[in-house]
């Protein structure tokens, strides 16, 4: 891999990748089995790019325009909802990542640490041994309840200051919008990312 680094991947925004196939060869493109032609709303782009890198492909960066790409009201990207594109991105975490996991924490105990608790499969659920933070507040309350489950009693995750969780972790938090305070506290662990943690911002 040629990005800074392989979990990008598993972001909101990922790596800088137009359209895999651009620069693929027809023997590659055969060999990940084409685009899915659902239809309407369905994100070919991204679904052929996990499998492609599934089955072992890699991405290059080149430091040019190679592409200029027309923006339009009326172009497909727009039938793809976004609630389709987490979902599919939370699919492939569970694969690739937390499938080998045992447990980790979740680095976030705000909106949307707990909106990628929910979204996580039953047996990945499981493994969610803590949610950590630096809000006093959540760290006070000491818990996140998980209302919506069916369970009884219903699942109690404990919250925890960064300082105190146990690796490995899934971040949800974004990057450069806390002046550098959420990198020097992840720095300060010492941890090695796409093996202590992986960032799902």
């Amino acid at each position: 891999m040629a990005w800074s680094s392989i979990s990008e991947v598993f972001t909101s925004h990922g790596p800088t990748v137009i359209m895999p196939t651009w620069f693929c060869s027809r023997e590659w493109f055969f060999h990940v089995g084409r685009f899915d032609e659902g239809g309407k709303g369905v994100p070919e782009d991204l679904l052929f790019f996990y499998e492609h890198l599934q089955k072992g492909g890699g991405v290059f960066r080149v430091n040019q325009c190679l592409l200029l790409y027309r923006y339009h009201p009326q172009a497909a990207t727009h039938s793809v909802l976004e609630e389709t594109i987490w979902n599919h991105r939370v699919r492939f975490l569970e694969d690739r990542v937390l499938s080998s996991w045992t447990s980790f924490t979740i680095w976030n105990a705000g909106k949307q640490g707990k909106k990628l608790y929910r979204s996580l499969s039953p047996a990945n659920q499981k493994k969610v041994t803590a949610f950590c933070d630096v809000d006093e507040k959540k760290i006070r309350k000491g818990f996140y309840t998980y209302e919506e489950s069916e369970e009884r009693p219903k699942p109690k995750i404990p919250v925890c200051h960064f300082r105190d969780a146990t690796p490995p972790f899934v971040i949800c938090v974004k990057l450069d919008l806390t002046g550098g305070a959420f990198e020097t506290n992840l720095g300060m662990l010492n941890l090695k990312e796409g093996m202590d943690y992986y960032h799902f911002n």
